[in-house]
């Protein structure tokens, strides 16, 4: 095992197309870990191997390397920049020791950056920002920085600054030892001069980068505005702490496609972030007295680890990855203290791209994985079984989005245990069935979160998914009273039938259900007849009136009514119940009723005037506002049919910077208009 202060544990967090999977690249690369340079735009990447990334050129799940640079163990987690599949980054942000948070030279601040630098602030993770693809066009490092400070909750430490950029962009130079790096032909930086016209500009980013390292410091402080300046060892040191705590954010600059910065940037990693020993010990619970109870990230403290990724695998089963927060996990069984279960496994695995490398053991900072787990999923602790202790679960991103699914005639049982197989893997994945569509829905983030969940049940369980816009649950209801008579009589040689039933029909409150109310009296009806009555009301009422769907909130009451000693039989009476419920329903007023949803926006304020117009084209009503650190909280009821797609238009409008929760309130009437419409269309079959 490695020496643990030679560890790092580094999530790559960034919107998507700023260049994280191009940078792991040039690391490995770099580091020696990998012989050829791949590219994404080729599919030759070693981080994207899925067939649906290379397709579409992102990072759809978060993936796993580690490399040796000058005796240091580097365990890198790549993660995805796409909203769809943002939930990768959220589990891989819980556990990660340190980040490098990217951001690409042309592109600046996006609106969605925030949302990655918000998992970093959550925790204070130690973090080292780096201006990526400073050789493309328009690459501008003075606007990304003016960028971070406005609008990020990033305090950026200027430590390296670009020589050029675009085409011109040739070499870095170091604020803290004031050398410059030229890169040769192959991207290797070479020593060099700051070149004359820099040189005034590097003394100014030193003094800046002390005053800012001196101000994290009671003592730095105090010998800076006494003396001026800082030695290199006081800077360094003061720069290290302050990083580790989260309060600056050292920044490097590379341009990863031809490998320039990377060599540096793997030495500002092992300089300047903690090992797994620096970082803050791990809270938890103790599982049988519920006390607060701690995990020291040393090897010989009792181990802890937990579980925030599964992977489904049609050969090698379920392969399950871990982040070892303290102590050592050798042998063949761990204890899992969220289900109180002990679990055997097989083999120990440290993960290489889509490859899997044995060892004997893991210690802290290191993500590993083992296979074929039968109680464990995602979220759920890992630890030695005395002392125990249990983590916080990870909170999945909730679904915002859903639609029909359906197999190919034949393929239906095998494509729903194949999405089951992936619900493992997917904590944001929900499958439900609608009792009264009777359609099965698949609920996800976005829908290129569930159109990538069938590309990847095609290719891996050989089964085709079909995604349809799903039926709204309507219902029916009446709105009045009725008094009717329900008659059945048959007459056709032999044996007749023969029912005579008079049943008052009136509206119930809403959510008041279903209400049957026998009045004979003087044995107008026999017994055993009546709940046939029932029974045939109901069945009328799962049928609807108007355009099929279910009626709800209704009382019927049976008050008189006749029988034929031969002819009357159950069969008769349920008839006769429904056809009195049917002619009662049509002089009672009928309406057609919509599910209502309750929705929870969050949108930065600039962006609240829009949603609310919005809100009020979609027929909803606004309930209130809340305002959090950075967001305004729009509370909302909304009909169904209105935002079945409403996460693509709120990303269209605040320009993927808002997010929303929705869930179901209750119902109400449909407009009369609407109404109409919805009738002829059932009517029609569309």
């Amino acid at each position: 095992m490695t020496d643990v202060k030679l560890v790092r544990n580094v999530a790559i967090l960034g919107h998507g197309s700023c260049g994280k999977t191009t940078l792991v690249e040039a690391m490995l690369f770099s580091a020696g870990k990998i012989n050829r340079l791949g590219k994404v735009d080729d599919g030759s990447s070693t981080m994207d191997y899925e067939p649906e990334e290379i397709k579409r050129n992102i990072t759809i799940n978060a993936s796993f390397n580690h490399y040796t640079w000058k005796k240091h163990e580097v365990f890198l987690t790549d993660t995805p920049g796409d909203e769809n599949f943002i939930n990768e980054t959220k589990f891989v942000a819980k556990v990660a020791d340190c980040a490098l948070f990217c951001i690409g030279a042309a592109t600046s601040v996006k609106n969605q950056t925030t949302k990655f630098t918000d998992f970093i602030e959550e925790r204070r993770i130690p973090t080292i920002i780096c201006v990526t693809r400073m050789d493309r066009e328009r690459a501008n490092f003075a606007s990304v920085i003016l960028g971070i400070k406005e609008n990020l909750p990033l305090n950026p430490a200027i430590t390296y600054v670009p020589i050029g950029s675009e085409d011109s962009f040739k070499g870095i130079v170091s604020v803290i030892n004031q050398k410059a790096y030229m890169f040769d032909d192959k991207g290797k930086a070479k020593e060099a001069d700051i070149p004359e016209n820099m040189v005034d500009e590097i003394a100014a980013y030193r003094e800046a980068l002390m005053e800012q390292v001196a101000e994290t410091e009671d003592d730095l402080i105090e010998k800076f505005l006494e003396e001026g300046e800082l030695t290199d060892e006081e800077l360094v040191n003061g720069l290290k702490a302050a990083v580790r705590t989260g309060v600056i954010n050292p920044v490097s600059v590379t341009a990863a496609l031809k490998n320039q910065g990377a060599d540096l940037l793997l030495d500002m990693i092992n300089d300047l972030l903690p090992s797994p020993d620096g970082c803050a010990s791990q809270i938890g619970t103790d599982p049988k007295s519920k006390d607060i109870t701690e995990r020291e990230p040393k090897p010989d403290a009792p181990f802890s680890a937990q579980v925030f990724k599964t992977m489904a695998d049609p050969f090698a089963g379920r392969l399950t990855l871990f982040k070892v927060f303290s102590g050592t996990l050798s042998g063949d069984t761990f204890y899992n203290s969220t289900k109180d279960v002990s679990e055997r496994f097989g083999q120990i695995f440290i993960m290489e791209g889509k490859n899997q490398k044995p060892v004997d053991s893991v210690g802290p900072g290191t993500i590993a994985a083992v296979a074929k787990l039968k109680e464990t999923v995602t979220g759920d602790t890992l630890c030695a079984e005395v002392p125990p202790i249990v983590y916080e679960p990870l909170i999945p991103i909730p679904p915002v989005i859903s639609y029909a699914v359906t197999g190919k005639k034949g393929d239906e049982e095998k494509l729903f245990a194949s999405i089951t197989k992936m619900l493992d893997e997917d904590l944001t994945m929900q499958l439900t069935r609608e009792l009264q569509t009777k359609e099965i829905l698949l609920s996800g983030v976005g829908q290129v979160h569930l159109e990538v969940i069938g590309e990847r049940i095609k290719r891996k369980f050989g089964v085709e998914m079909e995604l349809h816009t799903p039926k709204i649950p309507y219902l029916e209801t009446l709105k009045g009273k009725a008094r009717v008579q329900g008659k059945h009589k048959k007459q056709s040689g032999g044996r007749g039938q023969f029912a005579d039933t008079w049943v008052e029909i009136e509206s119930m409150p809403r959510g008041g259900g279903y209400e049957f109310v026998n009045k004979i009296v003087g044995g107008a009806i026999p017994k055993t007849y009546i709940p046939a009555v029932d029974r045939g009301i109901q069945e009328a009422m799962e049928k609807g009136i108007l355009a099929g769907y279910p009626v709800v909130d209704v009382k019927a009451q049976l008050v008189d009514g006749s029988f034929h000693a031969v002819d009357s039989s159950e069969l008769a009476f349920k008839i006769a119940g429904s056809l009195a419920f049917k002619k009662a329903a049509q002089e009672a007023s009928p309406a057609l009723l919509e599910p209502i949803m309750n929705i929870s926006i969050r949108v930065p304020e600039d962006c609240v005037g829009d949603v609310m117009g919005d809100l009020n084209s979609r027929r909803g009503r606004v309930m209130g506002m809340d305002s959090e650190a950075k967001n305004e909280v729009i509370n909302a009821q909304v009909p169904m049919a209105e935002i079945q797609k409403y996460s693509q238009d709120l990303t269209s409008f605040t320009g993927g910077r808002g997010s929303f929760t929705v869930g179901f309130s209750h119902y109400e009437e449909v407009p009369a208009q609407l109404a109409e419409k919805i009738v002829e269309a059932s009517r029609s079959g569309e």
